[in-house]
C-alpha cells in the first residue's frame, strides 16, 4: 500500500462521514481533472490510481444520493 493509497482512504473515511454526495461527486471530478496532467507526463502509475479514485468517490456519491431519496 502506497502513500497515495492510504491518504485516499483517509479521505475517504473524512467524506464519508459528512455523507454529503455533493463532496464525494466533486472529489471525484478533481480527481479526475489531477489526473490529466499527469497522463500528458507519462506518469501512469499515479494518473491511472486518480482515475480509479476519481470513480470510486463518483460512484459512492451517486449511491448516497439513491439511498437519500429512497430513504425519505
Amino acid at each position: 500500500m502506497k502513500v497515495q493509497d492510504i491518504i485516499f482512504i483517509i479521505f475517504f473515511v473524512l467524506l464519508f462521514l459528512k455523507k454529503d454526495y455533493r463532496l464525494f461527486v466533486l472529489a471525484g471530478i478533481i480527481c479526475w481533472l489531477l489526473a490529466i496532467p499527469l497522463f500528458a507526463k507519462w506518469v501512469f502509475f499515479t494518473a491511472e490510481r486518480l482515475t480509479w479514485y476519481g470513480t470510486g468517490f463518483v460512484l459512492t456519491g451517486s449511491f448516497l444520493l439513491l439511498l437519500k431519496r429512497n430513504f425519505k
